[in-house]
């Protein structure tokens, strides 16, 4: 069984990847709040917001092709937002008999913004992603006065995604090697012993997580942890640190400006 990949990460040589973990958090973030304030049907600044995106992406050396296979994802989730086109007052565009709903122009206009300030969103944060180390993210999000807790319920959870994914693939290759084969038989079981098999394997793993985050706290505690994960950069605000905080600033600042 192949393991997935959980890391974004790409290691490149460019000014992105150089720049601070925390400048370029907190420019996502001001990306990811312009797009919230930008008012339904403003196309023209969500196109200005996604274009320098995608000339920081070409310059960071990402290629776009994995940046817009990864943002796809959100679109799903997204179209939780299509009920605005019917719920939206507007000008009727036409009417379905079942269900018995019209469609609105403003509707439509609302969930397409919705939509792109969804993908242009994510596509941000993959960028931070790829471009950004984790132990990195996590020392930027403590400088940033993030609660520590939080910091610490992040960067566990990433490390024992890992973790939990190998306990997964021994549980599964234990019920391979348990799960006789009889030439001819349709592979698999009935319905319900499969229900049955994967609910045990559930409650095997959430034991084995139980008993291990035990384990985990008990060599923390006896090690003294004091909740800081360590890293070989020295995070260092230096001055193309700040021109690129206050520029990026600035030209979200004008955008939000312009369109108000």
């Amino acid at each position: 069984m192949k393991t997935p990949s959980l890391t974004l990460y790409q290691s490149l040589d460019s000014p992105i990847h150089h720049l601070d973990a925390r400048v370029k958090v907190m420019i996502t973030i001001l990306i990811i709040i312009s797009n919230v304030l930008i008012p339904d049907g403003s196309w023209l600044a969500l196109t200005a917001t996604w274009t320098i995106l995608l000339a920081v992406t070409q310059l960071s050396r990402i290629k776009l092709a994995y940046l817009f296979s990864r943002s796809l994802i959100v679109l799903p989730f997204a179209m939780a937002a299509v009920t605005t086109i019917f719920s939206t007052p507007g000008q009727d565009l036409f009417s379905l008999s079942w269900p018995e709903v019209t469609v609105t122009d403003l509707g439509v206009i609302r969930f397409g913004t919705i939509m792109l300030r969804s993908w242009i969103s994510v596509q941000a944060a993959i960028l931070l992603s790829a471009t950004t180390e984790f132990p990195d993210l996590i020392h930027a999000l403590r400088h940033l006065r993030i609660p520590g807790v939080l910091v610490s319920i992040i960067s566990f959870m990433y490390r024992y995604l890992f973790v939990l994914i190998e306990e997964t693939r021994r549980l599964l290759r234990a019920r391979s090697s348990r799960s006789a084969r009889i030439p001819g038989v349709k592979k698999g079981g009935s319905l319900s012993w499969n229900i049955k098999t994967a609910g045990s394997m559930v409650g095997q793993l959430f034991l084995r997580s139980i008993e291990r985050s035990e384990r985990i706290y008990q060599a923390m505690q006896s090690r003294s942890y004091q909740g800081h994960l360590l890293t070989l950069n020295p995070h260092h605000m230096r001055s193309r640190d700040w021109i690129t905080l206050i520029g990026s600033g600035s030209v979200i600042l004008l955008i939000q400006i312009l369109i108000h």
